[in-house]
């Protein structure tokens, strides 16, 4: 009997371990959007198969069944559609197009990597021949691919989106401390929050092509232009959530920090930021989903080199059909959040 009860108490500690593991691999599966493989796990331990069944279903089931209506009804309904243009793309001409990129950014490497390979034939025979001082070392000027056009939108959103954060979490914290300075605030956001990135453009390219006047410094002109009219729009949510968290603090614990003398650094650090960081993680997500909506107009006007410029190229018979440029842009403000949840 004894030997029994032991077996029993180890199996047991064995699935709470692994039980465990689970619930603590389950945080990562939230962050990455895989929170339908905890309950998958749970299930082969052993754990109640048919709840954890209702939990894939809702989980995963469900996601995957919208996804595919949507998708029946985008091919049935496209082809119906019919502009000047012609019919509205469904999504199997959209996956051609996707595959057509894809073969065109292979085709752009393969002349990087030509043109490489002649410079170095010409440099070594110049070396050769005794002609060191003819040696050039050139960076290949062709068209960026695709997936450079999409890096590139990243670097300019995440940049502008970084900048909009430094000034918005600062002035939030701020505005919700202090009446004075929430008064000062709110109406600059009340006019500037609902100005569109067509209009601060042109105010914005004015400054820094005064301001910057340089065409080797560490970023180019267009990319700072495009990254500071992300940084101008979608600063507001960060600005405003985080004014209402702090403002929404526990006045209990505002005393609390009067009766211990808090500083103010101290103050914000150990009461303030605990308390508000729900909201200015909202308000984060906003920004960044309010930074993505802004990035193609933003990079279609200031010839950025990301999705908008090659949107607009295509617009204008420079690559192929601009429909398909914008689609990217959904599946990064998807992932998009999970450096967010990571800081989170």
């Amino acid at each position: 009997m004894t030997a029994i009860d032991t077996n029993t108490l180890d199996i047991e500690a064995r699935r709470a371990r692994r039980f465990a593991r689970i619930n603590k691999a389950d945080a990562w599966f939230s962050v990455f959007g895989l929170s339908w493989m905890t309950p998958i796990l749970k299930a082969a331990a052993g754990d109640n198969p048919r709840a954890q069944a209702g939990e894939i279903w809702r989980l995963l089931g469900v996601p995957l069944l919208a996804i595919a209506i949507f998708l029946t009804l985008w091919a049935s309904l496209a082809p119906k559609v019919q502009t000047s243009l012609g019919a509205v793309p469904g999504p199997a001409q959209v996956w051609e197009q996707v595959g057509e990129l894809h073969q065109d950014a292979i085709r752009e490497g393969e002349r990087e990597a030509a043109f490489y390979e002649r410079q170095e034939a010409r440099n070594a025979k110049h070396i050769a021949s005794g002609n060191a001082d003819r040696v050039r070392d050139r960076a290949y000027t062709g068209k960026p691919t695709y997936y450079d056009q999409i890096w590139t939108s990243i670097k300019t959103v995440l940049f502008g989106f970084l900048i909009a954060s430094i000034v918005a979490i600062p002035l939030g914290i701020a505005a919700g401390l202090s009446v004075t300075a929430n008064a000062a605030l709110n109406p600059l956001i009340q006019i500037f929050k609902p100005v569109s990135p067509l209009a601060w453009l042109p105010i914005v390219t004015m400054i820094v092509s005064a301001v910057y006047s340089t065409n080797d410094g560490m970023f180019s002109k267009s990319f700072l232009i495009s990254a500071i009219t992300v940084t101008l729009c979608s600063l507001w949510p960060t600005l405003i959530n985080t004014s209402l968290g702090v403002a929404s603090i526990d006045k209990d614990l505002v005393s609390v920090s009067r009766v211990l003398k808090m500083n103010t650094y101290t103050k914000i650090t150990k009461l303030v930021l605990p308390s508000a960081l729900p909201l200015i993680f909202t308000g984060l997500r906003l920004s960044l989903g309010v930074g993505w909506m802004v990035l193609i107009a933003a990079e279609m006007l200031a010839q950025n080199p990301g999705l908008g410029n090659a949107k607009s190229g295509a617009d204008h018979g420079r690559g192929a059909d601009h429909r398909h440029h914008r689609l990217p842009s959904g599946p990064c403000n998807v992932c998009a959040p999970v450096h967010v949840h990571l800081l989170e």
